[in-house]
């Protein structure tokens, strides 16, 4: 015989509820026994003193005590088990709940789960009373013919009863399932600082990926297209200054090649450069920060004061005091920033004949200011580049603040998290 799919789901799923009712039963049962004999000590030593009553009475409160809190993680794999209900492990300093759902709330739920459970009894034996009346011997049978009705009617409301138990049961999970989380569950607090935390934590991995993906580019480059192209420029020279015996046509189309190859590594080098610097990994943000102020197309004046390290133990000869490094990701922020302000200065500001850069770390904060004296009127949320800028900052929970007055100065500031 083949049980009908949506029958046997419906009897799997009674058959948890029941489960997980009877269970939890047990859990609240204790501690509502523990009350009980509580209270009937206290009320003997009012009414009836007895001197063996103040030391079970100081047996009793650790016992309720450590049902209040011990209960926890029975009631967890009970939630986990028969319902799939993750609930979070509580600390000690959330003892409070714990001790309202197991010393008070579950008290309370154990009168429903054993209302439920004895309907579910008084149902099954009321569905099957014509069995019991077959079990009895012939003779009483016999003598009292007049079974058949009563027992027909028993049978009936006892099957209304079965039929009203899963239903209830359903109701009275979900109830559980809803008093469990609110007061076993996560605060919306905590929820939301571990969501924050989350969140943050996904961040930083993505923007440590990013950062690896470009150091990826960079060396795929650098390795592959850059080579070739020098060595593509080199042939072209070799052939510009061997091959003189060609027509002017073929000279000038040589020499055209050889300018376009020299130019195209410049660019290359210039696009290799914006994608991660290898000197940024190598010497650290100081000398990186020196050749982009060497390459600028405007005098920079560079100051950068970052605290030293004094390692132990280095050969003879080497300098002792070499800066501290940060995270790679808030190095290439801060390389990138300063980039960006001095190609946007090259670009757009207006009479700039000079620009300042200066990089300090105060504590667990590096602090960038990039200023020159053009005219200013630069607006922040009027282009891509510093909107870009800004959120770039805002990757490692930095922030970004720009004045630029019309007839300037212009002054840029930005603020890098960076925790010893």
């Amino acid at each position: 015989m083949t049980v009908p799919p949506r029958l046997r789901r419906a009897l799997v799923r009674m058959r948890r509820d029941i489960a997980f009712i009877a269970a939890g039963m047990t859990l609240h049962l204790l501690p509502l026994l523990l009350h009980c004999w509580v209270v009937m000590l206290l009320l003997g030593t009012v009414f009836d003193p007895d001197p063996d009553t103040p030391v079970v009475l100081a047996f009793s409160l650790p016992l309720l005590f450590v049902a209040g809190w011990g209960l926890t993680e029975p009631q967890r794999w009970r939630f986990r088990a028969l319902c799939g209900v993750e609930l979070p492990r509580l600390r000690f300093r959330e003892i409070k709940r714990q001790f309202g759902y197991n010393l008070l709330i579950g008290p309370l739920l154990v009168v429903l789960e054993l209302l439920l459970l004895a309907l579910l009894l008084a149902a099954v034996a009321a569905s099957l009373v014509l069995v019991w009346v077959w079990l009895v011997p012939w003779q009483w049978r016999r003598d009292h013919g007049g079974y058949v009705v009563p027992g027909g009617y028993l049978t009936v409301a006892g099957l209304l009863a079965l039929a009203a138990v899963p239903p209830l049961a359903g109701g009275l999970v979900r109830l559980e399932i809803l008093v469990g989380r609110a007061v076993l569950g996560v605060s919306r607090s905590d929820e939301l600082a571990r969501r924050v935390e989350d969140l943050t934590e996904s961040r930083a991995g993505a923007v440590d990926a990013a950062d690896a993906e470009r150091r990826r580019i960079e060396r795929d480059l650098h390795d592959g297209a850059q080579q070739r192209l020098v060595s593509l420029a080199l042939n072209l020279g070799l052939a510009k200054a061997t091959l003189t015996d060609l027509p002017p046509e073929a000279q000038q189309v040589i020499d055209a090649a050889h300018r376009e190859a020299k130019d195209a590594i410049e660019e290359l080098n210039n696009l290799v450069r914006g994608l991660h610097p290898a000197v940024l990994d190598e010497l650290g943000l100081d000398a990186a920060l020196s050749g982009l102020a060497a390459r600028a197309p405007l005098p920079v004046r560079l100051r950068v004061d970052l605290p030293t390290d004094l390692p132990s133990g280095l050969p003879a000869g080497l300098p002792t005091d070499l800066p501290q490094r940060m995270a790679p990701a808030v190095e290439a922020v801060a390389y990138f920033v300063v980039s960006e302000a001095l190609t946007n200065i090259a670009k757009h500001a207006r009479e700039a004949t000079r620009a300042e850069v200066t990089v300090t770390r105060l504590g667990e904060i590096l602090r960038v200011v990039i200023a020159d004296d053009g005219s200013g009127g630069a607006d922040p949320s009027g282009g891509s580049g510093l909107k870009g800028l800004a959120q770039r900052v805002r990757s490692v929970d930095g922030t970004f603040r720009m004045s630029s007055p019309v007839g300037g100065p212009t002054m840029m500031s930005v603020e890098l998290p960076c925790p010893m």
